[in-house]
């Protein structure tokens, strides 16, 4: 999906082709080597997107003793669908690491619909927090159980603090529009 995400954003720059998205987000930083795109999951993406009627070829660029370039388009369901593909992002991401690309192109869905989707993530994190805690006590009474209880307690716990830290940091970026 968060490659998806990205092909239609850029498209919505302007007409472009696989090789030139994939050249763009592997300098100056190898993002492509960091999320494994490969030129293959690339080109993929761009065909399940034509299939779905979000992008279109436009034309081919033929230059000598060089292959073939597909420039594509997004087309108006395409434009249609970037919001929706975004909250669906932001709906299944399980942490805030899952929603960089959302993040950052952001600019295309409703800042307020991404507060929404955030606020709730976030009661749902004080929940777990809550029925972690009850569980956990219940573990402590087991002498035995004891310390692999407190151990456990204390990573889930740091860990779901640790998310609900950045994403309130997220929500208040986006209702001050500094994101």
């Amino acid at each position: 999906m968060s490659i998806q995400i990205y092909i239609l954003s850029k498209l919505m720059q302007g007409d472009n082709y696989p090789y030139k998205l994939k050249k763009e987000l592997s300098e100056p930083i190898p993002f492509d080597k960091m999320g494994n795109l490969t030129e293959s999951k690339l080109y993929y993406h761009f065909d399940s997107l034509t299939k779905q009627g979000l992008v279109e070829p436009r034309e081919i660029i033929k230059e000598e003793n060089r292959p073939d370039k597909q420039v594509f388009a997004i087309t108006d369901k395409g434009r249609e669908q970037l919001p929706l593909k975004i909250y669906e992002l932001f709906e299944k991401a399980n942490k805030v690491s899952d929603m960089v690309v959302g993040i950052v192109f952001i600019r295309h869905a409703d800042k307020n619909r991404i507060i929404t989707i955030l606020e709730k993530k976030i009661a749902d994190y004080y929940t777990k927090q809550t029925n972690l805690n009850n569980m956990y006590a219940q573990l402590s009474e087991n002498q035995s159980l004891q310390g692999n209880a407190h151990y456990l307690q204390s990573y889930i716990h740091h860990s779901i603090e640790h998310e609900i830290v950045w994403l309130e940091k997220l929500v208040e970026k986006l209702q001050t529009n500094k994101i």
